[in-house]
C-alpha cells in the first residue's frame, strides 16, 4: 500500500517509474523482518540532510546484521538522479531502503552480503500552514536495546508505533506522546518532541529507547546559533501540561505545532514558529 502519488523506484541499478515490486516471499527481509529505511524530504529544490539520512541507512543496516551496498555519497547521486524526473516545486519522500535476502546461522541470523536495496521516490505534500496535531498519553511504551533494535531505523519497531497511533487515534487524539522503560517521556510514536516554558526550548533527552532524529539535531543547532537556550533533559509529563507551546520535529513534516496534550490547550506559539523559520532559512543555505 502507498502514501504517495507519482512514484518512482530504484531497484536493481536502474530507475522505474512505478511502486515497482522488489521483495520476495522467500527472503529474509519478507519472512523475518529484517528490513531498514531512511526517510529524507525534496521540498522548493532542496533536500536537506540527504547525507545523514544515507549515512543513518547504512548505520542502521549494521545495526540489524544487513551488509550495507551502496556508499552513502552513492546513494545520494543516485537520489539525485531520480529526483530530476519531479519539478523543483514538488515536495517528494525519499524513502532508501535495506533487507536482507537470506538467513545465515539456522537462517535466523542475515546472511552477510546477501542484500536487497532500492529507493521509494513518493510525492507527499507538506501540511498546509496552521495545521496542528493533539497528543494523549498511551499505555504502550519504548523499548530499551536490550529488547529491541532501536538504534535502527528498523521496520519491526513500527508495530509499536501503530499500537500508539492507533489507542490515540481511537480516543480522537492525533497522536500518542510516549513514555521510556522508566515513565519519562521519551517522543511520540511518530515523532520526536519539544517542549517550550518561558522562552526556553527543551526536549527529552536521548537514552537509548529512541531514536534521536536528524532534523531534531538541525533544529537544536539553530535554537543554539541563535542563542536560545536548548535543554536536553529528562521530561516527565507534567512538563508537558506545563509548557507553553509543544511542537513535533520529524523529516515527514519538519514541524508540527501541537494544540493539546489532554485536556491541556496550547495557543498557536512564536517559539515553535521561530524553529520552522530557522529549519527553511538554514535549509536555503545549502542550495
Amino acid at each position: 500500500m502507498t502514501t504517495g502519488t507519482n512514484i518512482r523506484t530504484y531497484y536493481d541499478g536502474r530507475w522505474h517509474d512505478g511502486d515497482l515490486a522488489v521483495i520476495r516471499a522467500a527472503d529474509h527481509g519478507a519472512w523475518l523482518g529484517t528490513t531498514v529505511f531512511d526517510g529524507a524530504r525534496f521540498v522548493d529544490g532542496l533536500a536537506p540532510d540527504l547525507d545523514k539520512h544515507c549515512a543513518r541507512v547504512n548505520a542502521s543496516a549494521r545495526a540489524l546484521m544487513i551488509t550495507p551496498t551502496v556508499d552513502p555519497d552513492q546513494m545520494q547521486a543516485i537520489i539525485h538522479e531520480g529526483l530530476a524526473a519531479y519539478p523543483a516545486s514538488a515536495a517528494i519522500y525519499i524513502r532508501p531502503m535495506y533487507w536482507a535476502l537470506d538467513g545465515g546461522d539456522l537462517g535466523i541470523v542475515p546472511k552477510e552480503g546477501s542484500t536487497g536495496f532500492a529507493i521509494s521516490l513518493e510525492e507527499i505534500p507538506m501540511v498546509p500552514q496552521g495545521f496542528s496535531t493533539t497528543l494523549c498519553r498511551t499505555r504502550f511504551r519504548r523499548p530499551v536495546l536490550e529488547d529491541a533494535v532501536v538504534n535502527a531505523k528498523a521496520g519491526c519497531l513500527y508495530p509499536n508505533n501503530a499500537r500508539m497511533l492507533k489507542e490515540a487515534r481511537d480516543r480522537g487524539f492525533g497522536n500518542a506522546l510516549v513514555a521510556d522503560a522508566l515513565g519519562n517521556v521519551a517522543e511520540t510514536a511518530t515523532a520526536n518532541v519539544f517542549a517550550v516554558k518561558d522562552g526556553e526550548v527543551f526536549t527529552p533527552i536521548p537514552n537509548g529507547t529512541f531514536l534521536a532524529g536528524i532534523t531534531r539535531a538541525r533544529h537544536i543547532e539553530n535554537l543554539r546559533a541563535a542563542g536560545i537556550a536548548l535543554h536536553e533533559t529528562v521530561m516527565t509529563f507534567d512538563d508537558f501540561h506545563a509548557a507553553d507551546e509543544v511542537f513535533l520535529s520529524g523529516n515527514l513534516m519538519k514541524v508540527t505545532p501541537v494544540s493539546a496534550f489532554e485536556d491541556t490547550q496550547y495557543k498557536p506559539g512564536p517559539m515553535t514558529e521561530k524553529v520552522r523559520q530557522m529549519y527553511w532559512d538554514w535549509a536555503q543555505t545549502t542550495r
